[in-house]
């Protein structure tokens, strides 16, 4: 029996060595380039940002009427209101990826998702920045390993309860701290409901399979500023372009609508908390600028100026752009439709109580 085996194991071993031996005579492989290729949305968007802002800046005559240069105006402001904070959490993934080991977010959350999800929306408190900083950072979170749902609530908590944003809107609304408790509370709230719901509710195949994928780490033997620049200039020029369309967007309604339209909404309760909450979807006001704009607003009640707050830096035009281009469009309609609604009754119920 044992000879048999022997014979078996010699008859398998010839039937190999002509595969074997093409294989050790073949020509080696050339070397794979390590090299990521840009998606061809990011590359397009990219170039039609640059377009927009070459058409913006021409001077040409019917770009010099009234309207068209308010258009110009708000979508330039926004755009760079914005960029430096885009900027920030580019640079703030890219340096995730490349620099923090892959275990460590997974070791400091709490293992049950359901306690990790009120860790991770406190913990937005410690990035000062706004929205556009907060979406490649949750993109950098997953792709390491974090559960969407505590990515989900630190996206939606770290641009309304930063001390920026906190700071900004003790100054818009001075000698009124209860403003200051209420908004707190109320983002905090709506940004753990939210990462609860979708621990319910949430199926992994509403994201784009690039952001579920989850990421190992640093790569031995790679540069870890070389990871870190390509990182930062995939994140960037992908959502660059979201950015720039969702500026635009909020432009043409801010030029659009009539000022006489907000005096229509003032005078309901009701009507005046849901005009304001989609009033900061169209408008795009970057997180540490809304207090001001919600101070301004004397005609409407205390909770529909905090609906505003509230809202803005969770749901906005160039915030669900930044949702598509990053997560995919089927992830963004549905978790944009959901955080609006869960807000608005967050800010209903905390305003009620303490404004």
């Amino acid at each position: 029996m044992e000879k048999t085996d022997e014979l078996v194991g010699v008859a398998e071993d010839v039937a190999e060595s002509p595969a074997v031996l093409s294989a050790d005579l073949a020509p080696d492989p050339p070397p794979r380039r390590d090299r990521p290729r840009p998606h061809a949305a990011a590359i397009a968007l990219a170039v039609a940002a640059g377009a927009a802002v070459l058409f913006l800046l021409a001077g040409t005559g019917w770009l010099n009427r009234p309207a068209v240069q308010a258009w110009r105006t708000v979508c330039l402001a926004i755009t760079v209101q914005a960029l430096p904070f885009l900027l920030l959490g580019t640079a703030l993934s890219g340096a995730i990826n490349a620099f923090v080991p892959a275990n460590l977010f997974t070791r400091v959350l709490p293992k049950r998702p359901a306690l990790a999800v009120p860790v991770a929306g406190a913990a937005g408190a410690v990035l000062p920045g706004c929205e556009c900083a907060s979406v490649p950072v949750a993109s950098s979170l997953i792709r390491r390993g974090v559960d969407p749902a505590a990515a989900f609530a630190f996206l939606l908590s770290a641009p309304a309860v930063n001390p920026v944003v906190l700071t900004a809107t003790a100054v818009a609304f001075p000698g009124n701290p209860a403003v200051v408790a209420a908004r707190l509370i109320a983002s905090l709230g709506a940004a753990a409901v939210m990462g609860w719901l979708w621990l319910w509710l949430g199926r992994e195949e509403w994201l784009r399979p690039l952001a579920r994928r989850r990421h190992t780490g640093h790569r031995h033997g790679h540069s870890r500023w070389r990871e870190f620049r390509l990182g930062f200039q995939h994140d960037f020029l992908h959502a660059g372009g979201f950015l720039v369309l969702g500026a635009m967007a909020a432009a043409t309604f801010n030029v659009t609508v009539p000022g006489s339209v907000l005096d229509t909404f003032s005078g309901s309760p009701w009507l005046s908390v849901l005009f304001l909450a989609a009033l900061a979807v169209l408008l795009a006001v970057c997180s540490e600028a809304d207090a001001f704009v919600a101070a301004s607003l004397t005609g409407f009640s205390p909770t529909a100026r905090l609906a505003f707050m509230v809202v803005g830096p969770m749901v906005d035009l160039k915030l669900i752009a930044l949702q598509a281009g990053t997560f995919g469009r089927a992830f963004a309609w549905r978790f944009s439709t959901a955080t609006t609604v869960v807000a608005v009754a967050a800010s209903t119920l905390i305003g009620g109580a303490l404004l």
